[in-house]
């Protein structure tokens, strides 16, 4: 198979599965409605089941419906039937995930879940089947034919389950009115959570604290820097921030002259240093730098004293870039 083909092969799939998706807008009604506010108002959790690759689906919307607020189980189709119905409590609602709506599993579990009196959401490719017909509400993720050649892999039909869950979990986003903060408690690792609650006194905390003062001579500003790492140093007098230096100034005052054993700080310094709060977001930081095309900022403390330096690099480690 030609590179042609293959490229050929991958925008039809891309194609099918765009237009179901795009389709899914005219099978929305007051239906989906009616499921998103009583999901809203439920006292319980919402189980979510399926078989299959369905389950797999099921698995990820659990995933996005958790980490935006709203508490959610996976039960598989087929566990649920041999011991795992326990999972269910009274004010649960349960979602099932199925394409055909009436494989054997769906057809056992469905008549159990009514019998507890729960209620029950059904997304299903054909609203007519088994398991639409007993639905309390009914999500319909109709297509016209998989991206499969043989329409039988389960493709765009997946697709479209996937999209109604998270069209369910955004819409309850919004009803609840789920901040970055709220975001943030439920996403503390990785760089994603970092961006929501890493603070500058984070990283300066961790960071050296590099100054001098106006008269200190050059080669102890060169000292300073280098001991202190971080390409840097404040210049500081009477406890206020009255300059930067950083090795670009020395780099740039070793190139107009060698002897510079006359020179002090406050001769090379830079008098307009960027600053940031020390209680600013770190991601914050990262804008600043960009926007100014500097590697360094001084933070300080509520009461605009000196509190030390974020780096470039530091957010790089953190994961911010």
């Amino acid at each position: 198979m030609q590179a042609a083909n293959i490229l050929s092969v991958a925008r039809d799939t891309i194609s099918n599965e765009a237009k179901a998706v795009e389709k899914l807008q005219d099978y929305l009604n007051d239906e989906f409605a009616h499921a998103v506010q009583h999901i809203y108002n439920s006292k319980g959790r919402i189980i979510i089941t399926g078989i299959g690759k369905s389950a797999i689906i099921a698995t990820k919307i659990v995933a996005t419906l958790n980490s935006t607020g709203t508490p959610a189980i996976f039960m598989h189709a087929a566990d649920a039937i041999h011991g795992d119905l326990g999972t269910i409590l009274k004010d649960d609602t349960v979602i099932c995930i199925s394409k055909s709506g009436n494989t054997p599993e769906i057809k056992v579990l469905v008549p159990l879940i009514k019998n507890f009196k729960n209620t029950l959401i059904g997304i299903t490719g054909n609203v007519d089947s088994f398991l639409g017909k007993h639905s309390d509400f009914v999500l319909n993720a109709a297509i016209e034919k998989e991206a499969c050649p043989n329409n039988l892999a389960p493709t765009t039909s997946t697709t479209v389950q996937l999209v109604l869950g998270d069209a369910l979990a955004v819409c309850l986003l919004h009803l609840r009115g789920f901040s970055s903060k709220d975001f943030a408690k439920y996403h503390p690792g990785g760089a994603l959570g970092k961006k929501l609650y890493l603070r500058i006194s984070d990283i300066t905390s961790e960071n050296q604290k590099p100054q001098v003062s106006p008269q200190t001579s050059i080669a102890d500003v060169i000292v300073e820097i280098s001991e202190k790492m971080l390409g840097v140093t404040a210049v500081i007098e009477n406890e206020k921030i009255v300059g930067i230096i950083t090795d670009g100034d020395i780099r740039r005052m070793l190139s107009k002259t060698q002897n510079f054993s006359h020179l002090k700080a406050k001769d090379i310094m830079g008098f307009s240093p960027k600053i940031i709060s020390n209680d600013a977001m770190a991601v914050d930081a990262m804008d600043i730098l960009e926007e100014n095309g500097i590697s360094q900022l001084i933070a300080i403390n509520v009461d605009n004293k000196y509190a030390g330096i974020v780096h470039l690099h530091n957010l790089i480690k953190e994961g911010i870039i």
